[in-house]
């Protein structure tokens, strides 16, 4: 088993605040993408992941490779100015969300026909005692 680690990126993309959890156990990718409305402070994130974190609805996992990152500090600092100024989120993230929005796609759509056809079934047995009961008798 290798090494856990995640990382939370709060972005504006356009419209709303949005935060990405990514986290990676092993070589497996897990993405959750939570919409905030007004531009969140550092107190609301933080008492968003320590109330709302068990809530969350995580992607599918995907498989990724993780590179290993050099212990200088310079390389480290670049990096993280680098990813400061890189607004948006991986391509691996954007992939799972994807695979996670379909995945709910799905489900919803077999819901949705359920509900249907029970809708279809209550009306339908409606319908028959309605004609028994017109002809109950005189």
């Amino acid at each position: 088993m290798g090494s856990t680690h995640g990382t939370f990126t709060v972005f504006f993309d356009g419209q709303f605040w949005t935060g990405i959890f990514e986290i990676v156990i092993g070589d497996n990718l897990t993405v959750c993408k939570v919409t905030f409305g007004a531009e969140p402070v550092p107190a609301e994130i933080y008492g968003f992941i320590i109330n709302g974190y068990s809530r969350l609805k995580f992607s599918p996992e995907m498989t990724v490779t993780v590179k290993k990152t050099s212990g200088n500090p310079k390389r480290i600092q670049r990096e993280v100015r680098k990813q400061m100024q890189n607004i948006g989120i991986s391509t691996k993230s954007q992939q799972a969300l994807k695979l996670q929005q379909e995945s709910m796609k799905v489900k919803r759509n077999d819901f949705r026909k359920v509900n249907r056809e029970n809708k279809k079934q209550y009306q339908f047995e409606l319908r028959q005692q309605k004609k028994k009961s017109k002809h109950k008798g005189h």
